[in-house]
């Protein structure tokens, strides 16, 4: 019998519905951003430059929800599209403003994290990234 309750697909929906509200609300209630814009600004922070397919597979969500994401960062000034070295593609990179509002959020988004894993040890958040990057690869397979 099907029980919600113990089933893992369920369960992770939770959780990840759990965290996501958590910090979308911190992120919408200071700097106006969605969670989409700011895996966005999280990707080319971390990468320097990104096209929008790079950034499709980075942050595993839909053409649409990055491409509705990157115009409202590029609207906002935080995000700036130039013609890349193949002149097929757009790159994508943060403007000054873009890099400022990361390194003011990097910190606030590390201490959600914190909070969120306060409770646990460092032994168990190391085997909660395994186990997850291990279920990540099996639902992969």
């Amino acid at each position: 019998m099907l029980r919600l309750q113990d089933f893992l697909p369920y369960r992770l929906s939770i959780a990840s519905n759990a965290v996501s509200d958590r910090v979308a609300h911190a992120y919408q209630a200071r700097f106006g951003l969605k969670i989409p814009e700011w895996r966005v600004i999280a990707v080319v922070a971390e990468q320097g430059r990104a096209t929008q397919a790079g950034l499709v597979a980075a942050t595993q969500m839909d053409k649409m929800t990055i491409s509705r994401a990157v115009g409202a960062l590029v609207e906002r000034g935080l995000l700036v599209r130039s013609t890349a070295d193949d002149r097929r593609t757009l790159q994508l990179a943060l403007t000054e403003d873009g890099k400022a509002l990361h390194s003011e959020i990097a910190p606030l988004a590390l201490g959600i994290e914190a909070e969120l894993l306060a409770g646990f040890s460092e032994s168990e958040r190391a085997q909660l990234l395994a186990l997850l990057a291990r279920l990540e690869a099996c639902a992969r397979s």
